[in-house]
């Protein structure tokens, strides 16, 4: 029993995605698109208290971008203002499906040099669109990352990603423990009831460093179970432009994550450093 009371006040990770590739100034004003908004946002959700942030970048019409040069300016500003803040840069297939679009922030270098890069193993679909990771595609983007020194960040909409995962990890693609993001409410996968939420968590290796994220609606009732379940949370507005229960009104960064801060207080936790996550990961 004490070693499960252990995990479930251990320290939590608090993932931050504070833009995505879906919210527009017309969905909400608040979310920030350009290098220097992100780069603002993160230093006050930084200052509430986050562990890393989930970076994907924006162009000039706000539309979103694979391009490094963009990456380098964004990953830049945010270093430049909260340098201690774990920094994942996406690689997400939901635009383009390509290796070589999709990797070029892996490229970063020195200062820039991501830390984690997420990595959804395979291919799903959302309500009205798809994202297409291809077994060549993700195995590539998964030894770019190895050979680069760069943590996947493993996203989980069903439970063949799991098996997948876990799959990259015998073929020694990915290192354990794993880094895991567990994604609740798509129609197409996983929903957030505790039956399916302890099924996810219970396939997952078992010293994986795991978050919990709902979508839309389901953000809060998602990170309820995380926080209950010993695991991390992610929040942000990519996830969810509401506070958690109400369309009333619309959120911002740093009020989701004050909301996660609520959460964590009445299970008696606190919230993972990045030293204390890199300890945890076998990071130096």
């Amino acid at each position: 029993m004490p070693a499960l009371l252990d995990a479930l006040t251990a320290p939590a990770p608090v993932v931050l995605a504070p833009t995505g590739m879906v919210p527009t100034r017309d969905m909400t004003p608040h979310v920030p698109l350009t290098p220097g908004e992100v780069a603002a946002d993160v230093a006050a959700c930084w200052e509430a208290g986050i562990t890393s942030v989930h970076l994907h970048a924006r162009d000039e019409n706000g539309e979103p971008t694979w391009r490094r040069d963009v990456y380098e300016r964004l990953v830049g500003a945010v270093r430049e203002r909260t340098p201690g803040v774990l920094i994942n840069v996406s690689t997400s297939g939901r635009t383009w499906s390509e290796l070589e679009r999709r990797a070029d922030a892996l490229s970063l270098d020195g200062d820039l040099k991501p830390d984690i890069a997420s990595l959804t193993p395979s291919s799903l679909n959302f309500l009205t669109s798809a994202s297409v990771n291809a077994p060549d595609v993700v195995r590539g983007l998964a030894a770019m990352m190895r050979d680069r020194g760069i943590v996947p960040e493993f996203e989980i909409f069903d439970l063949g990603m799991i098996s997948m995962m876990k799959r990259l990890a015998t073929e020694g693609l990915a290192a354990e423990p794993v880094l895991v993001n567990l994604f609740f409410g798509n129609l197409a996968g996983l929903q957030p009831t505790p039956l399916e939420f302890g099924v996810a968590v219970e396939r997952l290796p078992a010293n994986a460093l795991w978050s919990g994220a709902g979508l839309g609606d389901y953000q809060g009732v998602a990170q309820l179970l995380s926080i209950a379940s010993g695991g991390g949370v992610r929040t942000g507005l990519e996830d969810s432009i509401h506070p958690h229960g109400t369309r009333d009104r619309l959120a911002t960064n740093v009020e989701l994550v004050q909301q996660v801060h609520a959460m964590l207080a009445v299970a008696g936790r606190d919230v993972m450093t990045p030293p204390q996550w890199r300890e945890r990961m076998g990071i130096a």
